[in-house]
């Protein structure tokens, strides 16, 4: 499932509210469920299985018992890298 905005092949318009729930997996493996926003009660935008391994734009992270939480804090694209890796950039 992904609902989000394609900015060309392989990169997604994040909103400025955007969260993205990290689940992390014993086994190094994690899944990214992305919401346009925080706030929103409404289902996900998209749900990735691969690793967000790096951050560039403003945003919060809070660390939960199974994974992370990190809350945009302007607008990013998120971009696929080599071997199912995730970059959110400015």
């Amino acid at each position: 499932m992904n609902k989000l905005p394609r900015v060309s092949d392989g990169e997604w318009q994040l909103d400025r509210h955007a969260r993205i729930v990290v689940y992390e997996a014993e086994s190094g493996n994690e899944l990214l469920t992305i919401y346009d926003c925080a706030a929103a009660q409404k289902p996900p935008s998209a749900q990735i299985r691969g690793n967000l391994v790096r951050i560039d734009a403003d945003h919060d992270l809070r660390r939960t018992p199974t994974g992370y939480l990190v809350d945009m804090r302007e607008r990013a694209v998120l971009e696929a890298q080599a071997a199912s890796h995730y970059v959110v950039r400015a």
